[in-house]
């Protein structure tokens, strides 16, 4: 955590440095971004140098393919996650781009920039609250790990209650803010100067577009959740229908009948639909863990 957050804080204190002061632009706010990332891997290194509980020597190195292959199957799903992630937003910014040059208003000149600046300042909070939820259930992982090595499959599954509860809070206070205070969200990206359309198309953008925020935090949570109970392909399979299906499909067709809105409607019918699997998902996995939690009471009363 330390080395994550001193490349952030880093990343911080160099952006206005090498953006205003040494007047880079876009290249500074670049190098700063390198430099944190630079440094936050530095640290980790370090770390990983100086463990008094692991000491890193050569026999470590070697690979082990039993290990790999239980390490790769939970890899291998992170990774399809966010490919299957970049796919989804890359359809809906191309679709953006797409109905806002044939939109009446955002196909003139002087406004053909707005759907996609707005989009980009509603992905980035969207991307905030979402890292919020992501944590959280990372956070799980390795609890959810020892208990149920232990047999603990009770507390597992109180764990898992607790992380969607504190997902559903995450993504409640998100949507009270976009649907509260999407103007004052909107200033602080400096929209001060913009015109009446900049303003207006961002706060329906907001309030369309994330109206489901409890809903893809608790889908977020639950992905990650079944990785770690170990069930991999479970958790890859919701996430591509999520990212694949729904994100990639609903963005190409529902333009067709709605325009540039149905770019908007795009995002919450896909957590919707994403919720319904996850919730059969949520209770089945509660079911199990229950399942084997009263199957290891009888086997102790035995």
């Amino acid at each position: 955590m330390a080395s994550t957050l001193a490349g952030a804080l880093a990343n911080i204190i160099l952006d206005p440095v090498f953006i205003f002061v040494f007047r880079w632009g876009m290249m500074g706010a670049a190098a700063a971004t390198v430099l944190g990332q630079i440094l936050t891997a530095a640290l980790a290194v370090w770390y990983l140098c100086h463990m008094k509980a692991v000491r890193l020597e050569g026999q470590i190195f070697r690979i082990h393919g039993q290990l790999a292959g239980n390490y790769l199957s939970l890899g291998i799903c992170s990774f399809l996650s966010q490919i299957s992630l970049v796919m989804a937003m890359a359809a809906i910014q191309n679709m953006t781009l797409k109905y806002s040059a044939i939109d009446p208003i955002f196909g003139q000149i002087q406004y053909t920039q707005i759907p996609m600046a707005v989009l980009g300042i509603v992905m980035k909070f969207f991307q905030i609250v979402i890292s919020i939820s992501v944590g959280l259930a990372a956070g799980c992982i390795p609890v959810v790990g020892y208990n149920t090595g232990a047999g603990r499959r009770d507390r597992a599954r109180s764990l898992f209650i607790r992380l969607l509860a504190a997902e559903a809070i995450v993504g409640a206070v998100a949507l009270l803010i976009v649907e509260l205070f999407p103007q004052q969200l909107i200033g602080i990206f400096g929209a001060a100067n913009e015109s009446a359309y900049y303003t207006d198309y961002a706060i329906k953008c907001f309030r369309v577009y994330l109206c489901m925020m409890p809903l893809a935090t608790v889908n977020k949570g639950t992905f990650i959740y079944l990785q770690s109970l170990g069930k991999a392909f479970a958790s890859t399979a919701i996430s591509m229908v999520r990212e694949v299906l729904f994100g990639v499909g609903f963005a190409l067709l529902i333009p067709l009948r709605f325009g540039l809105d149905g770019v908007l409607y795009s995002m919450p019918v896909s957590d919707l639909l994403t919720f319904l699997i996850c919730l059969a998902v949520i209770v089945y996995t509660c079911r199990m863990l229950d399942f084997d939690c009263t199957n290891a009471q009888k086997l102790c009363e035995n």
